[in-house]
């Protein structure tokens, strides 16, 4: 059954919108009408009347698109799969799991716990759906321990449009359109088709038990020298010993806030395979090197979101203990479960960058990092963050860039800018000065010809797919920036051309067909 929501259902103001009340930017841009799907087989032929009718179908999950790739699709159709939120072992005889498109992490996580003690090493964000956050690589908590999401991923259904207007329901895996298979591996959710079930043949087990903690650092006390020392005191834990085997159970976070907004949070969670965690020197060990920048302050124990933003759009900096260290410790289900799974629409708005790093900050990086974090705005800044998240660990494993489309592969840090506010009058200067920080920090380390990005050098391996900025489009480069100096986006292009050669799903950073 397909449930069709037109401009005349008192339900369209609110289902045209997703996570990020931004889009669609207008009333123009709105779409046409709304289609649910409530099974897997009702996509098929959703998908095939909007085709027949000449209309752009874009599709959604979760609603968690940063850019405007879905809501913006003027009288076009949205093509809403977020009631295939099943999570289950995998039918007909197969082995595994399957879990279908829509299922958001929280309850997928869970489901996956209880029916079964495993879990995907996916995002802390609970809301966010399977299907962007899967075929766009998903990494969270537990990929430096067991890798990214994608990684795990055996099979996939999807439906795709023939040359002939055809819709083709495919299952495809690494021995049926293997082409297609690896490009639904990393490569982003809005290129192919519409994806309906992923299927994972193992999953890792589910933790046990989780222990926390962390320190913070205020505002009103900081100076550039200790700036400098706190973010190259956390990137050359990773550079150097967080690169050990023994250290991947351990998942850390650096908040780097706007001045306005109080103050900077270094968070450190830790697991092994253990029913609890007995040893804690790995954690103590990170935390106990940012005794030496000083002015460190206890707070609150951190929930395991580390960077949500809250009812008014400021980000949720993970509150921290200091001493040694003051550990929680959770179990993993009360840790996923917690904080809910959220389901409803935003009222938030917000633009986002990234970043992937092979290499600690540099002092000039750092610097020019501080210069804009205490630099002062016309609107209130409060809501800008920079987050930084370990990375590495199992996530770096080299022949993982052959069988999957996520080519970064080398990286020990992965950073995600944000900045949140409500007021539609101050989008102009929230862009604006979030795109001229990023701008100068990937400045100290390019080249002139790619200055401005963390194009893929010694130090950088360009962006995020799932992170998604349509500012780097001004880049003639910008799908080295994503997909790397290699052959990877050739490739791409030419499962693009294969599979949906009419470029039905497309937007402003879609795979563009190989001509």
């Amino acid at each position: 059954m397909t449930s069709t929501i037109t401009r005349q259902d008192p339900r369209y103001s609110l289902l045209r919108r997703g996570k990020n009340a931004r889009w669609p930017a207008t009333d123009a841009d709105s779409v046409s009408r709304i289609e649910i799907v409530a099974t897997a087989d009702d996509v098929a032929p959703a998908l095939q009347s909007i085709v027949a009718a000449g209309l752009r179908p874009t599709v959604r999950s979760g609603g968690h698109c940063y850019e405007d790739f879905v809501a913006n699709n003027p009288n076009g159709v949205i093509l809403d799969v977020s009631m295939l939120n099943h999570t289950s072992a995998a039918p007909d005889g197969k082995s595994g799991f399957q879990v279908g498109a829509g299922a958001v992490l929280g309850v997928a996580y869970a489901e996956l716990y209880k029916k079964y003690n495993v879990t995907m090493p996916g995002g802390s964000c609970y809301s966010v759906a399977a299907g962007g956050h899967v075929s766009g690589g998903g990494y969270g908590v537990l990929s430096r321990k067991f890798g990214l999401v994608t990684d795990w991923l055996t099979a996939v259904d999807i439906c795709t449009v023939e040359a002939n207007g055809k819709v083709v329901k495919r299952h495809v895996d690494a021995k049926h359109d293997a082409d297609l298979f690896r490009a639904c591996r990393g490569a982003g959710g809005s290129s192919f088709g519409v994806i309906t079930n992923f299927y994972f043949e193992t999953l890792p087990p589910a933790p046990h038990e989780l222990a926390s903690a962390g320190v913070s650092f205020p505002w009103d006390t900081m100076t550039e020298e200790k700036f400098i020392k706190i973010v190259k005191t956390y990137g050359d834990y990773f550079e150097t010993r967080g690169k050990d085997k023994d250290t991947w159970g351990l998942f850390t976070f650096m908040g780097l806030t706007h001045k306005s907004a109080g103050g900077i949070g270094v968070s450190a969670t830790f697991h092994d395979a253990g029913p609890t965690v007995e040893d804690l020197s790995i954690p103590n060990e990170f935390l106990d090197r940012f005794v030496a920048c000083g002015g460190a302050e206890a707070v609150a124990n951190p929930p395991m979101v580390a960077h949500r933003p809250d009812r008014r759009g400021r980000p949720q900096l993970p509150p921290c203990t200091a001493g040694k260290h003051s550990f929680n410790r959770r179990d993993w289900y009360s840790a996923t479960v917690d904080q809910g799974s959220g389901s409803g629409v935003g009222n938030t708005r917000g633009k986002y960058k990234s970043c992937y790093m092979r290499k600690n900050f540099t002092t000039e990086e750092a610097k020019r990092l501080y210069k804009h974090l205490t630099r002062e705005s016309t609107t209130d800044m409060s809501g800008l963050i920079c987050a930084v998240d370990s990375y590495g660990g199992a996530t770096n494993v080299a022949e993982r860039v052959s069988d999957t489309s996520v080519p970064q592969r080398d990286s020990i840090m992965k950073l995600q800018y944000q900045s949140y506010w409500s007021d539609p009058a101050e989008d102009a200067d929230k862009v604006k000065f979030l795109d001229e920080m990023y701008t100068d920090v990937y400045s100290a380390n390019v080249d002139a010809v790619h200055a401005g990005t963390p194009y893929p050098n010694e130090f950088y391996e360009g962006c995020y797919i799932n992170y998604p900025d349509v500012d780097m489009m001004r880049y003639p480069f910008w799908s080295e920036v994503y997909y790397g100096k290699g052959d990877l986006y050739g490739f791409l292009q030419g499962v693009k051309k294969k599979y949906d050669p009419n470029n039905i799903f497309h937007n402003a950073m879609s795979i563009r067909p190989k001509a």
